[in-house]
């Protein structure tokens, strides 16, 4: 269940539509290994560019963004009007559980869930992947003018005996036009494959590549953009192409990052109370939502504000006031 709340948007954060932002964010220049930023102070024109695109908020708020609503236009389907709004792939079926994904009718109505709460374990500086969410955040700030801003991403991550393992790494190396070196493990399943894939548009690991402190793990972009909000790498982090180049340019060597799973997660709005739930899937037991949920209202003190009749059921990407 979605619900948006009462704050009005920042215009600068409102997408123009699919199409149109797919062309926009295309444009995006590219950046090299040696244009680390600051975390404490990414220059402005990023901050403004970034924002543009729906991926930047300014201020510390626990809940960031709002829901909006796309109407289909011929031929599109969800997982283009997922990334135009840059979206995973999961977020935008389990918002719109009675759609056709590949071919939903023109004329439709797309619930568009850029909404989220900002998880508990988020720290300024620190970049964090939410596995239960398959979504990255990224806190930093103050700038010069005293401004914070949170940055947030969808990826696609591990499938199914190959998942991303959650723990806490550090970037340990930045690359600019990877190479792909082929696991054994991988050339065992795909003979064809060399041992070594040079850059270009056949190499899974597209424009650019952050290797984690666990140096078989990596946060890279995709040659196949549709696989970001599904569980379907071997066990590294990917993001759309254009999405990469900025992370690439904000996160320097030596970065903390925390993959966790969360996937209950509750968040305060003003005077207004928000939950927000994702399934687990790939054979791990779904958590009981609902005693997640209560545990995590009383932990905030805010249980008693929450109707006994609020609905927290099994649904995936879920979010009730």
């Amino acid at each position: 269940m979605f619900r948006t709340h009462s704050r009005p948007l920042d215009p600068r954060i409102v997408a123009r539509g699919a199409s149109r932002l797919i062309q926009a964010r295309a444009l995006r220049a590219p950046v090299s290994a040696e244009e680390d930023l600051p975390l404490a102070s990414p220059p402005q024109a990023l901050l403004l560019a970034l924002a543009a695109f729906g991926s930047a908020y300014p201020g510390q708020d626990e809940v960031i963004g709002a829901v909006r609503t796309h109407q289909v236009r011929e031929g599109e389907s969800l997982i283009e009007i997922a990334r135009g709004y840059d979206l995973g792939f999961n977020e935008i079926a389990a918002a719109n559980p009675g759609l056709d994904a590949f071919v939903p009718p023109a004329g439709a109505k797309v619930v568009v869930p850029t909404a989220w709460i900002v998880p508990r374990r988020s720290a300024r500086g620190t970049l964090v992947i939410n596995l239960s969410e398959m979504r990255l955040y990224l806190s930093v700030g103050p700038d010069r003018e005293g401004t914070y801003t949170t940055f947030t991403l969808p990826v696609g991550i591990g499938s199914e005996g190959a998942a991303t393992p959650p723990g806490e790494y550090r970037v340990a190396e930045k690359e600019v036009r990877p190479r792909w070196h082929v696991p054994r493990s991988i050339r065992e399943e795909r003979p064809d494959l060399p041992e070594v894939v040079p850059p270009g548009p056949d190499n899974p690991l597209g424009s650019h590549a952050l290797r984690l402190s666990a140096r078989s793990i990596m946060i890279h972009g995709t040659n196949e953009p549709f696989g970001v909000g599904r569980k379907v790498s071997h066990g590294c982090i990917r993001l759309y192409p254009e999405d990469i180049p900025w992370l690439f340019r904000l996160v320097g060597v030596g970065v903390p990052v925390s993959v966790i799973r969360e996937p209950v997660k509750v968040g305060l709005d003003g005077d207004r109370v928000f939950v927000e739930a994702h399934a687990e899937e790939g054979g791990r037991p779904e958590p009981d939502y609902s005693s997640e949920a209560r545990r995590l209202l009383a932990e905030r003190g805010v249980l008693g504000r929450v109707s006994s009749t609020w609905p927290c059921g099994r649904a995936a990407g879920s979010r009730s006031t």
